[in-house]
């Protein structure tokens, strides 16, 4: 069933499936969904789209393709009048040929060179002639192929995983099995008793050169999932040749930009209604290309290409199998699922104290209160301004002892302009050697940045542009590198010290990790070394390209250190940073706390939802950002973070009342829900609307809490076994095709379907009900008032058949009650021995859009 409950006018509709309560009607060719009517796909069979098939693989990516520098890479050009499909592409047996196979029972190892029939495509960066590919059987559902230069070491991503410590050598347990094409070389992957090929790169592209590493797969359906952190309009991927740049950045969504973290990982549907996904372990600046063969293609600017497949079969177990292999979700303190605020523009604590008791006033229930850079001495990490915020740690003491719990942001870029002796955390990070420098080739010197700390004695002019500001006014910082043990020991002591000496907290909240920077690669934007890594022979279609990988982040060529002792470039491991940055902060968290609190990390990398969650970032006020927030829980689900949620009402712009009402209520099902906004923009917490917008958001909330029983259950599966919170239908229905589109809806867990009103002005949701028991949230009663929207009589669902479980007693009466109708005693049966009660209701012909009740007495 749907239930409804009015705000007001304004509407959230929660539908739970429970073991309980079972109506079976006649069902047409039709399914009725709240408020409108769809024809049903039949067997789900039929899931490619239409468009004409294409077996182009783009072979010039860049921008300025003509017919001479495409046949100058040996490629083929010929236009097309298919929009957005390369004209200039790859021939048939362009890539790699294989020698020297052998199998083994745990896997394949191979050798492969390249083609030399086709010239080198980029010049500035020389193809690697010959590589070795080792498959590994990891376990009956999940295998590992790594491709690399046998004879030169190249970068490889230092993030462990989970691998089981054998491989699986019995065939009759893998649910695949692999071949090997030989002219091009390419993979394939087959699952067993379906014998669909599931990953199939035996297409022409295959390249493998010092900074241009390219693979491309064929997919068994037009249904694929993930890849991120970029924005896109929905949850299934539109394979009509679009291409997303991926690189940690300080940018806030927008269409097709890269934002704060890397997940090169997608979950992809298969024509069984089984699915898999694949994880490629690289950290390099990349992008994925996706057209409607359908095919994709990984293309990354280094490392090496070690690629994870688990088999699923469904799409729950895709995720748990994908987090056994990444790390578990960490398991949040049950406080933080309480609502939550936050404000980058807090004036002083009095202002934060005054909002603490206007939410109290009006009893809307609120967990959790965090305070921006705001609070700092100049916006200087592990400082408290004296001026305005003095009276914080009191004010945090008296909050706490309520039962509130507070949370504190810190950045990891440390201001390096204060006198010697007065700012700790610099002084004892010089003493430990913790900041990142220039390779001792070209400088012993730190990369110097400049982020949100101030100059000393210094009064800031806002009314200057950004730029002067940031050149006037804003002191130089170090760059902590979170791979080296004596920084993590560092930033643990700066963290304990804080909690100590200055001011009690219990979540941690870490932010422009990227790592951001308002100057391009260093201060003066002179970046020393190779400009060849600034600015590569591959640029991925990232945001502002044309400044190269350098733009509002540290330059390349910087020097990072790993635990090993291992120097790297910054250049391979930048997409780390914000994950290196992560479990030093849990750790310390814990150990300064003694609890386990909660982490909060924008940028991230697979393994990161380990230690924290993560939101989704500094989003805008706009009615389209609640639809995107749905797909941006549903995308960090899979990729292994649960606790996730956006700003609620927006965090750039004025937010508007309807919107932030409606944001308020789909926010109040965020597994992190928390409202945040701006500087100098008008305040959007709940009681700064007025009394009808407060009691609305008391209501709602009220809900989320009689949930948290449940949600902290969700929690921890996904922390003991990798299940999801956040859920598509899919991951339930996944034998119903309907649902493999679906992102306007949303389960928590098993059990509990959100359909939000995602626009403006409107009172009435549509949504999709798949075929299961459902019972009314609201109202816990059988009833039904689903709408036809001018269905014809005979089309309409007819309540027939209903099963109860669960009746402990035995039954004297069942009626039927209709409005307008005399009640109707139904003939009834109960089964004492398995708890059910049966009747039929079909000779009644009450079809289920028209409101009814149904009750029983028991003796």
């Amino acid at each position: 069933m749907m239930g409804k409950q009015c705000f007001s006018g304004l509407e959230v509709t929660l539908m739970v499936l429970f073991a309980l309560v079972s109506l079976l009607a006649t069902v047409e060719s039709r399914t009725v969904r709240k408020g409108h009517v769809y024809e049903k796909s039949g067997t789900g069979k039929e899931l490619h789209s239409q468009q004409r098939i294409t077996g182009r693989f783009d072979c010039y990516p860049e921008a300025g393709s003509n017919q001479g520098t495409c046949e100058a890479r040996g490629c083929i050009w010929q236009p097309s009048d298919i929009p957005n499909e390369p004209w200039c592409f790859y021939a048939d047996t362009h890539g790699y040929i294989t020698k020297n196979v052998v199998e083994t029972a745990s896997g394949i190892t191979l050798d492969i060179e390249r083609n030399a029939n086709f010239p080198s495509q980029r010049p500035q960066s020389p193809d690697i002639d010959t590589l070795r590919v080792e498959i590994t059987y990891l376990s009956g559902k999940s295998l590992r192929w790594k491709i690399y230069d046998p004879n030169n070491a190249r970068y490889e991503v230092p993030v462990p995983l989970n691998l089981p410590p054998t491989p699986e050598t019995d065939e009759n347990n893998r649910l695949y099995r692999v071949q090997i094409k030989d002219n091009p070389f390419g993979i394939q992957v087959i699952r067993k008793g379906s014998e669909e090929v599931i990953w199939d790169s035996a297409v022409p592209g295959f390249t493998f050169s010092n900074q241009v590493l390219q693979i491309s797969t064929l997919l068994p359906s037009d249904y694929v999932y993930g890849v991120g952190e970029t924005e896109h309009p929905s949850y299934k991927h539109d394979l009509n040749f679009h291409r997303y740049g991926l690189f940690a950045k300080d940018q806030p969504p927008g269409y097709k930009l890269n934002s704060y973290g890397l997940h090169p990982f997608y979950m992809g549907m298969e024509k069984s209604q089984s699915s898999h996904g694949v994880f490629l372990q690289n950290s390099n600046a990349m992008d994925v290309s996706f057209v409607p063969t359908p095919a994709l293609t990984f293309r990354t600017i280094g490392g090496i290409l070690d690629f994870y497949m688990v088999l699923g079969p469904t799409p729950e177990e895709v995720v748990q199998q994908y987090t056994e292999i990444i790390g578990r979700p960490v398991l949040p303190a049950y406080w933080s699922l309480g609502f939550q605020l936050c404000r980058y523009g807090y004036a002083n604590d009095a202002e934060i104290a005054t909002l603490y008791n206007d939410m109290k006033a009006a009893q809307i229930p609120y967990d959790v209160q965090y305070a921006d850079i705001d609070y700092m001495e100049r916006q200087m990490d592990f400082t408290l301004d004296q001026v305005n915020f003095k009276g914080l740690p009191s004010l945090v003491d008296r909050m706490r002892a309520d039962g509130m719990r507070f949370i504190f942001i810190l950045d990891p870029a440390i201001a390096a302009n204060e006198t010697k002796g007065s700012y700790p955390a610099y002084d004892t990070g010089i003493e430990n050697d913790v900041f990142i420098k220039w390779p001792p080739a070209l400088s012993n010197e730190i990369v110097w940045g400049k982020v949100w700390p101030d100059y000393p004695n210094v009064t800031v002019d806002n009314s200057l542009d950004w730029d002067t500001q940031v050149q006037l006014f804003r002191a130089f910082v170090a760059f902590p590198d979170f791979f080296k043990t004596s920084t993590a020991t560092w930033w643990g002591q700066q963290i304990k010290d804080f909690y100590n000496n200055i001011m009690k907290f219990d979540g941690l909240w870490i932010d422009m990790n990227e790592p951001a920077s308002f100057v391009h690669g260093t201060v003066g934007e002179q970046c020393l070394g190779d400009p060849i890594l600034e600015n590569p022979p591959y640029m991925p279609p990232l945001e502002s390209m044309h400044r190269g990988l350098p733009h509002k982040t540290l330059c390349m060529n910087s020097e990072q250190i790993l635990a090993d002792g291992t120097r790297v470039k910054h250049y391979d491991v930048h997409n780390l940073y914000g994950w290196a940055h992560t479990k030093p902060t849990y750790d310390a968290l814990l150990s300064t706390t003694g609890k386990r609190g909660v982490v909060i990390t924008r940028s991230t990398y697979p393994t990161s939802g380990r230690w924290a969650g993560h939101w989704l970032g500094d989003n805008y006020s706009a009615w389209d950002q609640l639809l995107k927030s749905i797909v941006g829980m549903m995308e960090f689900s899979i990729f292994g973070i649960s606790y996730t949620g956006a700003d609620i009402c927006g965090f750039f712009n004025p937010a508007e009342y309807e919107m932030c009402l409606r944001w308020m209520q789909l926010g109040a099902f965020y597994p992190f829900s928390r409202n945040h906004n701006t500087i100098n923009m008008p305040r959007q917490d709940p009681v700064a609307w007025g009394p009808e917008f407060a009691a609305i958001s008391r209501d709602v909330l009220n809900i989320r809490y009689t949930l948290l029983p449940y949600l902290y259950t969700l929690m921890y599966e996904a922390h003991a076994h990798g299940n999801t919170v956040v859920r598509p239908l899919l991951h339930e229905f996944v034998t119903d095709a309907n649902t493999w589109s679906i992102d306007r809806q949303f389960l928590w867990g098993p059990a509990l379907l959100i359909t939000p009103a995602l626009d403006p002005g409107v009172t009435v949701v549509r949504g999709y009900v798949p075929n299961a028991r459902w019972y009314d949230y609201h109202t816990g009663v059988l009833t039904s008032t689903v709408p036809t929207d001018g269905l014809a009589e005979a089309d309409r669902l007819t309540l027939g058949l209903v099963k109860v479980w669960g009746v402990t007693a035995p039954v004297t009466q069942v009626t039927l009650s209709v409005t307008g109708r005399p009640d109707v005693n139904l003939q009834f049966t109960y089964n004492a021995q398995i708890q059910e009660l049966q009747f039929d209701v079909t000779s009644q012909s009450h079809t289920i859009e028209k409101p009814f009740t149904i009750t029983w007495k028991t003796a």
